[in-house]
């Protein structure tokens, strides 16, 4: 059982292993990646020593229940576990425990007891347990080592000195608990600044219907345009939260570092502690609340290669012992430290302790956690949050910003790809490495396996069974196989690690799914849809928020989240300085799908440099993908090279990006954007300084074989003829013309002019899933309508 506490009656309930093996400060890795597969030897050892142990003693008893109750420093602490073996000798009651491990066996006792102080803690409590249950008791302790390799044992017999381990992990529990319920008193007492120094019209409106949604439905869903402030919103309600005991910790996620940098700013603000999450330098007061900024474990690292095996990284090594001594408890203890990523680097660094252990070390005292969705939703990175010694999603409010992005990065989160240059790779190094025969034959099964497969846009049945059953035979033999995982190194260690994974994906029956070949020898195991994963994660935590400026219809949204629509508040941002800050037309002359669109090439050219013509400050064009931007700039150099036209660069990093966009307000006429791409969605610097927009068609994503698979999936399930297209086209795309629009007007007072620039955007099938601000416009029918409408006077 997991560590359950109550702060209020001042009560927790643990297992014994749990206790055995509870650290404030990070814990040994013990094996490393060889976990997985000496758990698996270790059940096999366990039933062949209790086999043996029948034979020799018929009232030998196994895997027994212990159980108790400890009141040590105001706390009362219910213990839980079951011992291995409970033997009769000479009258005495002998507790055995069965531990495997790779060393050689024989070792030394001191060695043993460095390596695996948690197994002796774990055989202690036992003992003290049974001598609170029945004080007379003749006991007896013992630790019976089993080498996995050979099945060679050896035992040691725990002192009853020992039995102080007992009391110093109770010890360490209760401090764990007193800090934490000093938190929650400080909690109780806090206060804070409103977010914003002035309020804009129907931001405190705005502000009181959250937390009364807050109050009485576990999820909302929270609209707000950009420029709105709701980051500023939500951060009051979520305070309000923890101020009056709804929640006891505040979870917010965003997929914009950005932006989780700007929520660590704003929190310092409120609490009038600026700098303390972010990186004060001492002159500040210190924080009232505990604020912390996770970035991800590659990103702390500071050894010479990212590759987290104990043998292969010094910083790693012996945690345990000499985290006491590192002056590291700092970063929790006192909240005047700087916690920026540069300082634990630096702390991390002198310390000869890895970094990232401060963080997964300080997390549990902290109030507020801020990083990416993957913290939560991904499989391979939320054990960072579940298995802090504190976490509760059930007195948690959940936060997600950005939600409109949450189906797509979940579904990303669950897919994977497996190339056969990369099991080549493995083999090869297995081969030097002197593995295992099955093992060397079952990967190159693998791998015979990946680099025949060819293009296909789903493997058939029989195909896909093979896989599996190759899979499942290499993730068994690796559970059961010792390999020096240094040696191997990080790119290929991680490869070796995804066939265990991907037995668990083609087994998950959850999830929407694909398998499929993008080409030759590339195997994409791809989610089309994770709706049951959010929901799931979603309802599991005590109150949540999705916020975004594109929720769309409640439904769509609820669907889209895995919920039912009536799981889902919706909370609507009033915004009355929006009203009237679009003018809206609709251009009839242009039909913008695929196989349409060269026709009208020459028509959208002349449409940029009617707009360009009529400006009164920048322009902006909005395009479905890179290469029709690309084409139409082109275009519009041919119709008159006077134009200076921006066209979006490839930069995947963000302040780049940033830089061009600053540069070309400046220099440029007119910015050709693709929507959906940072520069559309991520940027929010165009607000009122874009006098007109081109929308070139609704962004549709592409038709692949994953979305051609999805779509046939809905067509199956659903009953609705239009749902399945929706769905899988319709919305994802209109939602990106939505986001892309919405940066256009971000304050009271600005105001802008948009054409839309395809006939589709009159079909009530497509104009349904545009914002009400851009539903209804002008409709233009030819080139005197637009000239018209450009010449009119908007105001």
């Amino acid at each position: 059982m997991a560590l359950q506490f109550d702060l209020t009656t001042r009560t927790a309930q643990l297992s014994v292993g749990e206790l055995a093996d509870f650290a404030i400060g990070p814990r040994d890795g013990g094996e490393g990646p060889t976990g997985i597969w000496r758990a698996q030897l270790g059940s096999h050892w366990h039933r062949e020593l209790q086999a043996q142990t029948q034979t020799e003693d018929h009232h030998a008893r196994f895997e027994v229940p212990i159980e108790g109750e400890i009141v040590h420093r105001g706390w009362r602490l219910q213990l839980k576990g079951r011992i291995d073996q409970i033997l009769q000798q000479e009258g005495v009651t002998v507790f055995r425990e069965i531990k495997t491990v790779t060393r050689a066996l024989p070792a030394a006792e001191a060695e043993l007891r460095a390596d695996y102080p948690s197994y002796f803690a774990q055989l202690a409590t036992y003992l003290a347990l049974q001598r609170i249950a029945d004080p007379a008791a003749r006991l007896r302790g013992e630790l019976v080592w089993v080498e996995t390799a050979s099945g060679l044992a050896q035992t040691l017999v725990l002192p009853r000195a020992d039995e102080s381990l007992f009391e110093t992990r109770i010890e360490r529990l209760t401090q764990f608990l007193d800090l934490n319920h000093q938190a929650q008193q400080r909690r109780r007492t806090l206060s804070f600044a409103p977010a914003f120094s002035t309020l804009r019209p129907g931001q405190e409106d705005t502000r009181s219907h959250l937390q009364a949604a807050l109050a009485a439905h576990p999820i909302v869903a929270f609209e707000a345009p950009t420029g709105f402030g709701k980051t500023g919103v939500m951060l009051e309600a979520a305070l309000h939260a923890l101020q009056t005991g709804q929640s006891d910790r505040v979870v917010y996620l965003t997929g914009k570092s950005t932006g989780q940098l700007q929520v660590v700013s704003t929190l310092a603000r409120m609490t009038g502690e600026a700098g303390t999450a972010s990186g004060r330098t001492g002159d500040a007061p210190a924080s009232a609340l505990g604020i912390w900024l996770v970035r991800n474990k590659r990103e702390h690292c500071v050894n010479h290669t990212f590759h987290c095996v104990r043998d292969s990284c010094r910083f790693l090594q012996d945690l345990e012992t000499r985290w006491p001594l590192s002056g590291l408890d700092r970063f929790h203890l006192f909240p005047d430290q700087s916690r920026d990523l540069r300082h634990l680097r630096q702390a991390g660094q002198e310390a000869g302790i890895c970094p990232y252990e401060i963080t997964r070390t300080a997390l549990a005292f902290q109030d507020v956690w801020v990083g990416d969705f993957n913290y939560v939703f991904a499989p391979r990175n939320r054990s960072l949050f579940e298995n802090q010694p504190s976490w509760n999603p059930a007195r948690t409010l959940l936060i997600v910003d950005e939600a409109h992005n949450l189906a797509a990065r979940v579904a990303d989160a669950h897919s994977a790809t497996l190339r056969d240059t990369e099991c080549r790779a493995v083999l090869a190094e297995l081969d030097h490495l002197r593995v295992s025969n099955q093992l060397l034959r079952r990967w190159e099964s693998l791998t015979l396996l990946v680099a025949a497969t060819r293009t296909t846009d789903a493997l058939d049945l029989g195909r896909e069974e093979d896989l599996l059953e190759v899979l499942a035979q290499v993730a068994d033999t690796l559970a059961v196989t010792p390999l020096d995982y240094a040696a191997l190194g990080p790119e290929l260690a991680e490869i070796l690690w995804r066939p265990g994974e991907l037995v668990t994906w083609l087994r998950d029956e959850t999830l929407t799914r694909l398998l499929w070949a993008p080409r030759d020898g590339l195997l994409a195991f791809t989610c089309l849809d994770a709706a049951p994963a959010i929901g799931a994660t979603l309802r599991s935590f005590g109150r949540v928020i999705l916020a975004s400026a594109t929720i769309g219809p409640t439904a769509a949204a609820a669907t889209a989240a895995g919920l039912q629509p009536n799981e889902l508040q919706r909370v609507q941002a009033a915004t009355p300085w929006r009203d009237g800050a679009y003018d809206v037309a609709v251009d009839l002359r242009v039909d913008t799908r695929y196989q349409q669109r060269p026709r009208t090439y020459a028509t959208t050219a002349r449409t940029v440099k009617a707009l360009r013509d009529a400006a009164t400050d920048k322009v902006a064009v909005f395009f479905p993908s890179y290469r029709y931007a690309e084409i139409i700039a082109t275009a519009v150099e041919d119709l008159d090279p006077g134009i200076r036209v921006a066209l979006q660069p490839k930069l995947p990093d963000l302040a780049a990006q940033t830089q061009w966009v600053e540069q070309s307000l400046v220099l440029a006429d007119v910015l050709f954007l693709v929507l959906g791409s940072s520069f559309a969605e991520g940027i929010d610097l165009l607000g009122g300084r874009v006098s007109h927009a081109l929308v070139v068609g609704p962004a549709l994503p592409e038709v692949n074989a994953p979305q051609r698979a999805w779509l046939a999936e809905l067509e199956r399930t659903t009953a609705s003829r239009e749902e399945p297209f929706d769905r899988v086209y319709r919305i994802p795309g209109l939602q990106k013309v939505n986001q892309g629009l919405g940066r256009l007007v971000r304050a009271p007072g600005q105001r802008t002019r948009v054409i839309l620039h395809c006939q589709r955007f009159i079909d009530p099938a497509y104009a349904r899933w545009l914002a009400p601000d851009y539903q209804l416009g002008e409709h233009l029918a030819d080139d005197a309508a637009l000239a018209e409408w450009l010449g009119r006077d908007p105001g």
